[in-house]
């Protein structure tokens, strides 16, 4: 059972907590339905808009409704875990990688520290109810940063901040405890189009809506079949993901270093040349990406998208 502390001393709490584990942005929002994002999604599916990721077609109302992940659900606690990297490593003379997938899978970082955050909360508090999501289960995690004030969803559909930019992973306690919600702030968009305007694939073609079947990172990782002949020469180098929207991101120049030693890169990825790269055995692959989101790509996927870059 809940402590009988007040419900401003358990937000105060919980957001000491996070910036003590490392986030740099926390914020709360009511656990509810949201009613708003669910003609937005169907549209957005019926369109074909996902692409091969046919697992966006499941679980349609978990994906809206938090009570159907955790029973009693009062709260939704939004965090923002910074990888901005010191070092840019797409330069034009090789082959790129995008920057979140530099060091050591985000999933096994941020749920670690989620799981620490969880326990943190139950010994304060008491007993708790609730779930830890890292971009793991079907919750709309930028949707429910943006409730919680943590940004404003872009016309890239990423979640900006105006201090930090968009360099950083979301992730969510979803919980049966009432806490003090944040209020959502302002887009500070505007009139800017460079993350359309930059895209090589046309991934934008309006804003706020991205048309995942066309985006580098869906053609690059989540495809399993060939890349289709008409992104040819349009890929920009990029072999794993792509930071295009984000790199041409004025709000992104406010983005700083993360302080996560998890995150740093193996040094013989800062020096892969082209040839390195097109030459890339099995076993340098499991080198440089041990404990790597990269990995989810597989070598022999990796291969593929090198072979179609350079045939």
């Amino acid at each position: 059972m809940a402590s009988s502390k007040s419900l401003e001393q358990n937000t105060k709490f919980i957001k000491m907590k996070a910036q003590q584990l490392g986030f740099f942005f926390c914020g709360i929002s009511d656990a509810r339905f949201l009613e708003e994002e669910a003609g937005n999604l169907e549209k957005w599916l019926q369109q074909g808009k996902h692409g091969s990721m046919r697992y966006m077609e499941n679980h349609f109302d978990k994906r809206l409704d938090t009570t159907l992940l955790v029973e009693g659900a009062k709260s939704v606690i939004s965090l923002a875990y910074n990888y901005y990297p010191k070092e840019d490593l797409a330069k034009p003379n090789t082959y790129k990688i995008a920057k979140y997938a530099y060091g050591r899978d985000y999933h096994k970082v941020v749920k670690k520290k989620l799981k620490s955050f969880l326990e943190a909360i139950r010994q304060e508090i008491g007993e708790v109810n609730g779930r830890a999501f890292v971009d793991s289960a079907p919750v709309m995690e930028r949707q429910w940063a943006r409730e919680a004030g943590l940004g404003w969803l872009g016309k890239n559909s990423l979640l900006l901040n105006k201090t930090s930019g968009s360099f950083f992973f979301l992730a969510e306690l979803i919980l049966d405890l009432q806490l003090q919600p944040d209020g959502p702030v302002k887009d500070y968009c505007g009139t800017c189009t460079a993350c359309m305007d930059a895209c090589p694939t046309n991934s934008i073609p309006q804003a706020y809506v991205v048309d995942g079947s066309k985006c580098i990172s869906h053609l690059t990782i989540e495809l399993k079949d060939k890349i289709p002949v008409e992104f040819k020469g349009q890929m920009d180098n990029w072999i794993f993901g792509c930071d295009i929207c984000q790199d041409v991101c004025p709000w992104n120049r406010f983005s700083k270093p993360h302080q996560e030693p998890e995150f740093e890169p193996h040094e013989s990825l800062k020096d892969m040349t082209h040839q390195d790269w097109k030459e890339i055995t099995e076993q340098v692959f499991g080198q440089l990406f041990v404990g790597s989101a990269v990995k989810r790509a597989k070598y022999e996927g990796l291969k593929k998208n090198i072979r179609f870059i350079s045939d």
